[in-house]
């Protein structure tokens, strides 16, 4: 399900199902390495976008936690975990975090959530529909990923 008012009618009437919820980590910055992130952004949001597809009526994708690239560690892991706690208190039992940050897997232990770094595919110059089929490639691996994290939280 996606952050809309359609499907977030559709999420209200079947929390009960919709055990987990996936948002994208966009980092932001003006500086030299713009293109860069702003790469790193549309390759997780199109993978986010295809494994909610996938994950239909089970998860639920919200819009991305954004955050300026050159903050601190500890300001980004704060803000990150506050929205994880709010994130619990809704019932969510599984949280996945996607990014192409790798700042971010010096400090996955810290994080209230499963952090998935993803290296990302600069797409700007591929035609769209090579860019679509590396990304379901991309999502395949995801999928037995984050079944493998719900089976491992049921034991």
């Amino acid at each position: 399900m996606n952050w809309n008012g359609k499907d977030i009618e559709s999420f209200q009437q079947q929390k009960e199902y919709i055990d987990t919820l996936l948002m994208p980590l966009a980092p932001v910055s003006f500086e030299n390495d713009m293109k860069e992130v702003a790469s790193q952004y549309e390759f997780i949001q199109l993978l986010t976008m295809l494994l909610e597809k996938q994950f239909k009526g089970r998860m639920l994708l919200v819009p991305p936690f954004s955050y300026i690239r050159k903050q601190t560690e500890e300001e980004k892991l704060t803000a990150l975990n506050r929205w994880a706690d709010e994130v619990d208190k809704a019932g969510f039992k599984h949280k996945f975090f996607f990014t192409s940050d790798s700042s971010w897997k010096l400090a996955e232990e810290k994080i209230n959530g499963s952090l998935i770094w993803v290296p990302s595919v600069p797409l700007e110059h591929m035609e769209d529909s090579y860019k679509y089929s590396l990304i379901e490639e991309q999502a395949k691996q995801f999928v037995n990923i984050i079944v493998h994290k719900w089976q491992q939280n049921l034991s």
